[in-house]
């Protein structure tokens, strides 16, 4: 059986090299490319992200990559978002008080934090709704790796989230339809974020 195909595509912000690695030993095909067309045919899609909200959602809007998004979601081809990169799926992030429109693929929007300690670095659990593809098999006590000082607090309208706590709750993952999203690092998650990848790129055979 030949390996689905994942366009990790490359706008200028992500932890690329160790993305690529942990995406094909979990069994994908990877194309690391800034090239839309690769992101339109693939499988799947990963927009990763590291850094500030606005700076990735340039990044993401100067290659174009924003409506390529949008179009796979709507015609149901999978998406796959890491850390910022599941910070710009959702409406709007807020940053030093500065608003930035997001992707728009899920309402709501990203806010900083509330927690004695900022950034949340390191390793945490997190609660997920019952049925979600991403965590099938994998144990609830489970750690995975997060670096972040923003989040999303509000589950979008009919999606199933898996939630974490620092400070206070926020979303560490989503899904809805063809579209998922982790706010934490699986591939720097170990075993649980290898199976997390293996999990989805499974549902894209």
């Amino acid at each position: 059986m030949s390996k689905p195909s994942i366009a990790l595509f490359d706008y200028g912000s992500g932890n690329l090299r160790s993305a690529f690695r942990a995406l094909e030993r979990a069994g994908g095909q990877v194309e690391l490319t800034g090239d839309l067309d690769a992101a339109r045919r693939a499988d799947g899609l990963v927009v990763p992200g590291v850094g500030a909200f606005a700076a990735c959602m340039a990044g993401i809007a100067g290659h174009g990559l924003d409506g390529v998004v949008r179009e796979r979601a709507a015609a149901g081809a999978p998406v796959l978002g890491i850390c910022v990169g599941e910070q710009v799926l959702f409406e709007e992030g807020i940053e030093h008080g500065v608003e930035t429109a997001g992707i728009g693929v899920f309402e709501g929007r990203v806010d900083r934090l509330v927690a004695d300690r900022v950034p949340h670095m390191g390793w945490n659990t997190v609660e997920a709704a019952e049925g979600m593809r991403l965590f099938a098999g994998i144990d609830p006590a489970e750690r995975f790796y997060f670096v972040h000082s923003y989040a999303a607090k509000t589950p979008p309208p009919g999606a199933a989230v898996a939630t974490a706590v620092h400070g206070e709750p926020f979303v560490a993952a989503v899904e809805r339809g063809p579209v998922s999203a982790t706010q934490f690092h699986p591939e720097k998650s170990g075993d649980a974020g290898r199976a997390l990848l293996t999990n989805w790129i499974e549902g894209l055979r």
